[in-house]
């Protein structure tokens, strides 16, 4: 059965740094692209930074600078390393996936139901 599962979403203070994790199961991990999807009330739900099978990674322009994906083809993580963390951050993050057939920046663009798989998501909250 296919699964993502996201965890180390929490509190952290403005400037502060948090990794989020998302571990897939139950599909081929290498030939599946990765996002990771940010949700906030009252807005669109965007694409944060995503990954290819090659490694190739694309990010919002809001992140740019300040957050990193990468993936682990052994334990089958995608990672997401956040710093310099504001109010702006605060929502709920999403991992999805997608079979690898583009750019990790289509991917980021792509609407809800392109997306093969999705986790649960978790929570980021920014606050001092």
């Amino acid at each position: 059965q296919p699964r993502l599962e996201e965890s180390g979403g929490g509190v952290v203070q403005p400037g502060g740094s948090l990794t989020l994790s998302c571990q897939a199961s139950g599909f081929t991990h290498d030939k599946y692209g990765y996002g990771w999807f940010r949700q906030t009330p009252g807005k669109d739900r965007e694409g944060v930074a995503c990954i290819d099978s090659a490694d190739r990674k694309a990010y919002g322009d809001s992140v740019v600078g300040r957050f990193n994906i990468s993936r682990d083809k052994d334990s089958n993580v995608v990672s997401l390393v956040m710093n310099s963390l504001d109010a702006e951050d605060d929502g709920v993050y999403y991992c999805a996936a997608v079979v690898d057939w583009t750019t990790p920046e289509v991917i980021c663009e792509m609407p809800e139901y392109e997306l093969d798989y999705w986790g649960q998501g978790t929570q980021v909250t920014v606050s001092s």
